[in-house]
C-alpha cells in the first residue's frame, strides 16, 4: 500500500500521476517519515479513500530531530498522505481512533541554541561549528550532551544545549512516567534506540543518549497526545514552523525557507498545535490548502500541561489510528477542535436534559420564545503571542460563522472557554454554536457525530 504515491509538478496545482481512484487503498500502514520539511510538491502517499484509516508509527518530536543537523524541520513527522476527492477550498475531518505509546523510556528539558552551530535559525540551518559544513551527516558517540559528532571532523555539533533535563521512564500499561537517577540515566542511554523505540526509518538520534538526570523520582501522570497533527501547507515550510508563533521565525529569515507575514498567514495549515486535548478520542477538522490535502502526524507525547511551559515535554514514539474524511467546500484558514467531553470546559460542555428543562422553564417566564439548539466547538488560532493567537482564534471562528467578533467574544465568555495549547502562541477559543450556524458552515455532521449524546 506504501508504493503509491503523489507527486507535484513546479507549479503547485499540476498534479502529476498515479492517482487512481479506483486503487485508493481502504487502509494505509505509514512509517516513513519527511526530512523536516512540507511541501505541497513533496511525494505523497496514497491515495486513501475518503473515509480511509491511516495507521502509522509515528517518531518522537522535538529532541531527537533537534539534535540531528540532516533533519531540517525541527521535527521529523509522517510522509503526507494524499486524501481521495480532498481539493483545495475542502476541508478534512481527522478523528483520532487509538493512540498507543511504544517508547520506555525518554528525555526531555529547556534547551539553549548555540549561535556558533546554525544560520539564521537552529531548526532549520545547521551549520558545523568545526568544519562548516550545512547540514552535516553526524554520529553518536559515546553518551552525554556533547555525543553528537560530525562525521566528517569529530566536532560536537548539534545545535542546541540541554540547560535542564531529565530521563523518565514509563510502566508498560503506560499510566505513569517517573523521572530516574545518572545510573539509570547512564544504562538507557547506552541502550537509546531500543528504549526509545525508535520506528525502522526514523533517522533521528534518540535524544535519550544526552543522558540527562536534572530531575529524579518525578511521578507524572500519562495522557499521550499528538502535538502535529494536520494537512500540508501550500508552500514549503520546516514542520516545527507550521503555525503562527514558530512561523515568524520564517519571516525575513536568511534561508529558502523565507516567508513574508502575508506569505505565512495564507499558506500555513497550523498543524503544529501543541495542544494537549488532540488526543484518543478527539477529532479535528483541517484546511485543504493542496490537493489531496496531505495529512501527517508525528510529535506524540506522552504528557503535558497546557502551554508546554519549558518548550519541550516527554517526545516518545508510538501507533497512532486515524480515519480520514472529506467535507466538501469548507473553506477553513486553521483547524477545529472537537474536544472529548470531560476535556472541554465546564462552561462549554453540552447540557443535560435537567438544565434544559430549567432553561425551558425559564424561557416561558420571562417570554423567550426558542433556545438555541447549540455544539461545543473549538476554533484553534495561532499567532507570535497569545493576545494575537485568541486574535486570530476569534477572527477564525467569526469569519466562519458570520458573525461579528464581538459576538463571538461574548458566546466564548459565558459558553466557553479561552485555552492556551502552547507558550508562546497557540490557544483555543471555545464557545457553544448553535446548530443553525453550523449547518450554515458545513460541519454539523462531524460536531453533531461528536457530542449529540
Amino acid at each position: 500500500m506504501l508504493n503509491k504515491q503523489v507527486i507535484f509538478g513546479e507549479n503547485e496545482q499540476d498534479e502529476v500521476v498515479n492517482v487512481q481512484p479506483s486503487k485508493a487503498a481502504e487502509t494505509l500502514f505509514v512509517n516513513e517519515f519527511t526530512d523536516g520539511i512540507l511541501s505541497p510538491h513533496t511525494a505523497m502517499l496514497g491515495p486513501l479513500k475518503d473515509g480511509g484509516t491511516i495507521i502509522a508509527n509515528t517518531a518522537p518530536g522535538c529532541w531527537g530531530p533537534m539534535i540531528t543537523p540532516e533533519i531540517r524541520g525541527g521535527h521529523e513527522v509522517t510522509k503526507p498522505v494524499y486524501v481521495e476527492g480532498a481539493e483545495v477550498g475542502d476541508a478534512i475531518v481527522i478523528q483520532i481512533k487509538s493512540i498507543q505509546v511504544t517508547s520506555i523510556a525518554t528525555s526531555s528539558g529547556t534547551d539553549e541554541a548555540l549561535t556558533d552551530r546554525f544560520i539564521g535559525d537552529p531548526f532549520v540551518k545547521v551549520k558545523c561549528p568545526g568544519c562548516g559544513k550545512l547540514h552535516p551527516q553526524t554520529i553518536i558517540k559515546g553518551i552525554g550532551l556533547e555525543a553528537v559528532r560530525c562525521s566528517t571532523c569529530d566536532t560536537d555539533t548539534s545545535p542546541f544545549k540541554m540547560t535542564h533535563g531529565y530521563t523518565m521512564t514509563f510502566n508498560p500499561r503506560g499510566e505513569i512516567g517517573l523521572t530516574v537517577g545518572r545510573e539509570a540515566s547512564r544504562r538507557i542511554a547506552l541502550d537509546a534506540k531500543n528504549f526509545m523505540r525508535t520506528p525502522e526509518n526514523s533517522v533521528q538520534h534518540p535524544v535519550v543518549t544526552y543522558a540527562p538526570s536534572d530531575l529524579i523520582g518525578v511521578m507524572a501522570r500519562m495522557r499521550p497526545f499528538v502535538g502535529q497533527l494536520g494537512t500540508t501547507p501550500s508552500k514549503a515550510m520546516p514542520d516545527s514552523h507550521n503555525a503562527g508563533d514558530f512561523g515568524t521565525a520564517l519571516i525575513g529569515a536568511p534561508h529558502e525557507f523565507t516567508l513574508t507575514q502575508d506569505e505565512l498567514d495564507i499558506h500555513r495549515t497550523d498543524g503544529h498545535m501543541d495542544i494537549n486535548r488532540v488526543r484518543e478520542g478527539a477529532v479535528i477538522i483541517c484546511p485543504v490548502k493542496v490537493p489531496g490535502g496531505g495529512v501527517y502526524v508525528g510529535d506524540m507525547h506522552a504528557m503535558q500541561g497546557d502551554g508546554e511551559i519549558a518548550g519541550h515535554t516527554t517526545d516518545v514514539s508510538g501507533i497512532v489510528q486515524l480515519q480520514v474524511s472529506v467535507l466538501k467546500k469548507v473553506n477553513l484558514e486553521g483547524p477545529i477542535l472537537l474536544s472529548n467531553i470531560e476535556d472541554l470546559p465546564y462552561t462549554a460542555k453540552p447540557f443535560t436534559k435537567e438544565e434544559k428543562r430549567i432553561a425551558r422553564d425559564l424561557a416561558e417566564e420571562y417570554g423567550v420564545k426558542q433556545i438555541e439548539d447549540v455544539f461545543p466547538v473549538s476554533f484553534v488560532g495561532t499567532g507570535g503571542n497569545l493576545n494575537l493567537a485568541t486574535d486570530n482564534a476569534l477572527a477564525r471562528a467569526a469569519k466562519l460563522l458570520e458573525l461579528s467578533v464581538e459576538e463571538v467574544k461574548n458566546r466564548a465568555t459565558i459558553t466557553g472557554s479561552i485555552e492556551i495549547g502552547r507558550h508562546p502562541g497557540v490557544v483555543t477559543a471555545t464557545l457553544q454554536v448553535p446548530k443553525t450556524l453550523l449547518k450554515k458552515a458545513r460541519i454539523f455532521k462531524p460536531v453533531k457525530r461528536q457530542y449529540d449524546c
